[in-house]
């Protein structure tokens, strides 16, 4: 039996939803022929043992080092200082660095991996290069463009490029070129052209057997003049989102737009209905008494109503992270409008920009000019997002799985 070991970066949960598509597509191609080991930290390794919790021995807590939160995502002043001094009770970055490397390298060397598929853990990389065993990267990153951080930190990504490169293939989780949403993230030299490939995007695809419908699909069915605002990310991220959104639907006309929100939060106590009547209710009551329903707030949405929600809305609010441009834009064909937190986010946007498949808003009042630009000029969108779904690769995880089981092959 073929062991493969799967190494997920814990910052941020795209990681581990990319894994999690591909996993499950690994074990329908080949069941019962293949043993798969996950290796995190966190709430990513706490989501491991939820989804498998009958595999716990499969499972390996690896504090992989990240970056030390601010009020709006990473701090860089912090995350520096904790290179060599601890920060908020997190030891120094260094030892946490030496630990994590000596303890995936003994889990490299108790269950002799044929290979691996590393998700952000260019550690990893740099281990199989040294045990000689095959490694797969995937990624929509490589050596970003900087926009808004400052020059000081090139040399880290040069350091990180360098050991992406350590992989024997590198998957990029997009569409190829030119419909490359995380394009301006890549720059990848020619000499790296023999191991890149592009698969496409990791998508969930529609639900097959729909249940019953919930009271927030009753109530939104038949409108399509809303925005969906999406608050993701880490829990500095979501709540410097969360801030920044309130403090948008409080200008000048965005007072009227409707909007859902999504909070990314398992919360039931956040679902609310704020009617045009400037009541609330419950989205039950809502739904039950037909409310002219101004803002309807959701911690967490079904996969089911999610992908109603995305069916039914005028244009998408995110903070530009790549899987949720692809099902977006690619998958739905909805133009985004984007207010980054990272540089990351700002490439991506400022590429669907310039194609004219979203916006770029940075502020309150930008975004609030983006709501009404999107109203305005709908059709000039449409027509460029039909010509990219048409070319969105969805297929992403199949194909990823395909070359997954070639290279155990030979």
């Amino acid at each position: 039996m073929k062991k493969i070991g799967g190494f997920i970066n814990p910052w941020g949960n795209g990681h581990f939803t990319r894994m999690m598509a591909l996993d499950g597509t690994i074990r329908n191609k080949a069941p019962g022929e293949l043993e798969i080991h996950y290796s995190s930290s966190g709430e990513i390794y706490q989501k491991l043992l939820r989804k498998f919790p009958a595999s716990a021995s499969n499972l390996h807590n690896i504090v992989i080092p990240t970056p030390v939160d601010g009020r709006c995502g990473p701090s860089v002043a912090l995350s520096l200082a904790n290179f060599f001094l601890p920060v908020g009770g997190r030891p120094p970055l260094v030892s946490v660095m030496k630990k994590y490397l000596v303890d995936e390298g003994r889990l490299y060397d108790s269950q002799k991996f044929d290979l691996v598929i590393n998700d952000g853990d260019v550690g990893s990389n740099v281990i199989a290069q040294k045990r000689n065993v095959k490694s797969v990267f995937v990624t929509n990153q490589f050596r970003p463009r900087l926009w808004t951080s400052r020059a000081y930190l090139y040399p880290g990504l040069v350091y990180i490029s360098k050991n992406i490169a350590k992989a024997s293939k590198i998957v990029v989780a997009d569409s190829p070129p030119p419909y490359t949403i995380c394009e301006y993230n890549l720059n990848f030299p020619d000499s790296l052209k023999d191991k890149i490939v592009y698969t496409g995007h990791f998508s969930n695809g529609r639900i097959a057997s729909p249940g019953p419908r919930s009271d927030l699909e009753g109530l939104i069915d038949g409108s399509t003049d809303f925005g969906y605002w999406m608050i993701t990310g880490n829990k500095s991220t979501n709540d410097a989102t969360a801030r920044k959104y309130e403090r948008i639907f409080r200008t000048e006309g965005m007072r009227t737009q409707r909007r859902i929100v999504s909070h990314a939060k398992n919360d039931p106590a956040i679902d609310r209905v704020i009617g045009r009547d400037g009541r609330r209710y419950t989205i039950p009551e809502a739904f039950e008494k037909q409310i002219d329903w101004l803002q309807i707030d959701v911690g967490f949405l079904s996969e089911q109503e999610k992908e109603t929600v995305l069916d039914h809305c005028k244009y998408a609010v995110i903070n530009g992270s790549h899987t949720a441009m692809g099902e977006i834009i690619g998958g739905k064909a909805k133009p985004i409008i984007g207010i980054p937190v990272y540089d990351e986010h700002t490439n991506q946007i400022r590429w669907a920009e310039e194609r004219n498949l979203g916006v770029l808003a940075k502020t309150a009042k930008q975004t609030a000019g983006a709501v009404s630009r999107i109203h305005k000029d709908y059709n000039k969108y449409q027509e460029s997002l039909a010509e990219f779904a048409r070319n969105y690769e969805r297929n992403g995880t199949k194909k990823t799985a395909a070359l997954i089981l070639e290279m155990l092959e030979n």
